[in-house]
């Protein structure tokens, strides 16, 4: 009896632990950081990477920190920084004090002749050089396990050939202005694509206008995508209708602040944009008024004066499918492939 033990879970244990395996999602945290950046993607090998961590001075340390801890997490495996923008990389040296990070990685040198972006560099390489840095372009990836973390954007430059099925003309170029280049770091963000199988979750950082229509226009390189982090926090200077239509995102989330990002014109462009299933935002935009904000239902932090730092979270299939979370409130969509 104790062999036919022993077989039984020899052989059934295995299959359960790949069933189990099989059934954990992607899971996708949008961090509320008061309109600046803290994204932390957690693999189902439970593999992770935060792309950006914020403002200084400790409260989005603590908030990236508590997300870290309900998924589970004993270390950040990757640190990704967009840019070198406060909003960005200025959670750094308080996160690095408060969890256990793996590996850095940036676009390279800041690019930007001012002060804050130089300073910010600074602080941000004494931090770095006390761990594993890689700087990436275009083309490269992360060796995450079970999905695929590809580099579209880096320092200026992008992609030079479209992605497994794109490629495809981009029909709403003809409309675009022509746009100045923008001489910031916004410009020269680190940008990427997580695919999950058939699920894909799209992140530029801030990239501007400018880039976008290199990067989609004549042809679209990116193709289309089921999540989209609206770019820039929803600020003017990004999120072209040559990238948010042809993208074709099924649900957009936005990470704005109550008096940061939120701009109606791109909310519109957003909201309008063909195909859209689904809209949500990390914070209520105050100064756009209620007929450019989302119901309050989506959105995880609707009053500004008692913001406790909610945050929205998402949960992908390799299907395609997923979820997408308020855990304000605990309201829960799904969507379908």
């Amino acid at each position: 009896m104790r062999r036919v033990a022993v077989f039984v879970l020899c052989v059934f244990l295995p299959l359960i632990a790949g069933a189990k395996a099989k059934l954990t999602p992607l899971q996708i945290y949008f961090v509320d950081v008061e309109g600046g950046q803290a994204t932390l993607i957690v693999s189902p090998s439970g593999q992770s990477l935060l792309v950006d961590t914020g403002w200084p001075g400790g409260r989005d340390a603590d908030r990236i920190v508590a997300a870290a801890k309900a998924a589970g997490l004993q270390q950040i495996d990757y640190v990704l920084i967009t840019h070198y923008h406060r909003d960005h990389v200025g959670g750094v040296p308080d996160l690095a004090k408060r969890f256990k990070i793996g590996t850095f990685v940036d676009h390279g040198p800041n690019q930007e002749d001012a002060a804050d972006p130089r300073e910010d560099y600074a602080s941000y390489q004494k931090i770095v050089s006390a761990y594993k840095h890689l700087s990436v372009a275009p083309g490269e990836g992360l060796p995450i396990k079970d999905i695929t973390v590809r580099v579209l954007t880096a320092a200026g430059t992008h992609i030079d050939s479209p992605l497994p099925g794109a490629g495809e003309a981009n029909p709403y170029c003809a409309t675009e202005d022509k746009y100045a280049a923008d001489k910031t770091e916004n410009a020269i963000s680190l940008g990427i694509l997580v695919s999950y199988g058939n699920f894909k979750f799209l992140d530029l950082g801030d990239l501007t206008k400018d880039k976008e229509i290199e990067l989609m226009c004549p042809n679209n390189l990116i193709g289309t995508v089921d999540l989209f982090l609206v770019s820039h926090h929803g600020w003017e200077q990004s999120n072209s209708k040559a990238l948010v239509w042809a993208l074709h995102p099924r649900v957009a989330i936005m990470d704005n602040g109550p008096h940061k990002g939120g701009s109606p014109g791109v909310w519109q462009t957003v909201h309008d944009s063909p195909g859209l299933q689904g809209f949500w935002q990390v914070d209520y935009a105050v100064d756009a008024g209620k007929d450019h904000n989302v119901a309050e239902e989506f959105i995880a932090n609707p009053d500004e004066k008692n913001d406790t730092g909610n945050y929205i979270k998402a949960m992908a299939k390799p299907d395609g499918s997923f979820t997408v979370l308020n855990t304000r409130n605990h309201e829960e969509k799904s969507y379908k492939k």
